[in-house]
């Protein structure tokens, strides 16, 4: 087994006034040639955006990405025709950039700050069709189980489907509980984001924003010494 840790407060970090942005990967100013990507994962910006400010319109292309808003409501519009979809908290947004889009994400309140994970996983396939999907997860489905986000859209499993083999997941825990996380395979790799509470995965304690990639196993333990949110990204290596 291989586990890196990622500690909350070596994240890059940008104020920009409207954007408070921390950043898992070397993303946009921030660079770090130990932290380009995870396997398949490119980037994990944790994001808090003020009430009505948002990113214009701009373009991406061949790139898997999945919003995950915390708290508040995000909106979205893009070159597909979706005109302002919201996505709350409890939703999960993906979108597949494939051949080329391009779109807008706004802080839908103008009451009220926006809180999110953004996610991009780079694809294997090259040029898609682009495709846009959202969908509500309730969350009394992952009090202590793993409740399944996203996965691969060759695969008939529940979730979101993303262009690459990977899983994205989440599990509640109480304290002074374990899990043992399954992985998809030992050419697979996980990077697991403490959202919030305490934990220690193989031995490994991390507190809220802290993170771990373990690779090279087809599974591990985790205890939780508090109450704590944890979300999983499975990727190929």
């Amino acid at each position: 087994m291989k586990t890196i840790v990622h500690k909350a407060t070596d994240r890059g970090y940008a104020n920009h006034g409207w954007l408070q942005a921390n950043h898992s990967f070397s993303f946009a100013q921030f660079y770090n040639p130990d932290k380009i990507q995870f396997g398949a994962l490119r980037v994990l910006n944790d994001d808090v955006i003020a009430p009505s400010m948002g990113f214009s319109t701009h373009p991406h292309d061949n790139m898997e990405i999945i919003t995950i808003p915390l708290k508040g409501t995000l909106k979205h519009k893009d070159s597909m025709g979706n005109k302002w979809q919201t996505i709350e908290a409890g939703e999960v947004q993906v979108m597949s950039a494939g051949s080329g889009l391009m779109h807008s994400e706004m802080n839908a309140k103008t009451d009220e700050y926006l809180s999110l994970f953004q996610i991009w996983i780079l694809p294997n396939k090259q040029n898609v069709e682009p495709r846009y999907d959202q969908q509500f997860f309730k969350a009394q489905d992952r009090k202590g189980q793993l409740q399944t986000l996203v996965t691969s859209i060759d695969n008939q499993a529940e979730g979101l489907k993303i262009h690459q083999d990977a899983k994205i997941s989440r599990i509640d825990l109480d304290e002074g509980t374990s899990f043992t996380y399954q992985s998809l395979s030992k050419k697979h790799g996980t990077y697991v984001m403490n959202i919030t509470g305490e934990v220690s995965v193989e031995n490994n304690v991390l507190e809220s924003r802290d993170a771990i990639g373990v690779s090279n196993t087809t599974d591990f333990s985790i205890q939780s010494k508090t109450p704590s949110q944890l979300l999983f990204i499975e990727v190929p290596m």
